[in-house]
């Protein structure tokens, strides 16, 4: 209770907007707004801007991207850069657009060491909607296969949930400290009820 009450101001849902074109039965063009979501964790802040990381196809072929904080006030964001490869990507919020209010409410995550992990150990998992699970390092350095049947880069496995709403959510230590970002995509077949993330040792550098 405590880490998820010390991060939540860290963490943010993402609303990814864009019009998606389908080509009718008949040759027609057909063009419909598509929505979905995700997660997000405040990583930095700097004089103009908060920054957000989270997965890139949490962002990927956005027409907008809204940001909904701690306090569920809703900004739009722009993306200031994503690495498809690794499923990182940053995007930016404008201080100037934020209320007194939004700022007092939120706060930069604290980054842990993802090196140092220990299979055994407990995690906390928060994403979209402010929802939290809980589960242990079930594995480090685990490769596994995507939804596109890409072998990922090394991911800490946990039996704390996380599904597609909290992608790009953070994974956090029992000091409430960033560990790892969660990621929906990376699906192992082989093993059931297992949930990864991108190890923040490897992000960091990237984001």
């Amino acid at each position: 209770a405590q880490v998820a009450k010390s991060c939540m101001p860290s963490v943010v849902s993402i609303t990814n907007a864009s019009v998606k074109t389908v080509q009718d039965f008949f040759g027609g063009v057909q063009q419909y707004p598509s929505e979905s979501s995700g997660s997000g964790i405040i990583v930095g802040q700097n004089d103009s801007e908060i920054l957000v990381a989270t997965n890139n196809h949490v962002v990927a072929d956005a027409d907008t991207i809204t940001v909904a904080f701690d306090d569920d006030a809703v900004y739009e964001a722009q993306v200031k850069g994503t690495d498809s490869d690794n499923d990182l990507a940053v995007v930016a919020v404008k201080i100037s657009d934020m209320s007194e209010d939004t700022l007092k409410s939120i706060k930069v995550v604290s980054i842990g060491n993802s090196d140092e992990l220990e299979i055994g150990e407990q995690v906390v998992a928060i994403g979209n909607g402010q929802s939290v699970t809980s589960g242990w390092i079930s594995a480090v350095d685990r490769e596994v296969t995507d939804e596109e049947g890409k072998t990922t880069g090394k991911l800490i496995q946990t039996d704390a949930a996380i599904n597609p709403g909290n992608s790009g959510g953070a994974l956090l230590n029992m000091q409430g400290e960033l560990i790892g970002i969660n990621s929906a995509k990376a699906a192992a077949t082989e093993v059931e009820g297992m949930g990864y993330a991108i190890p923040v040792s490897v992000a960091q550098p990237i984001l």
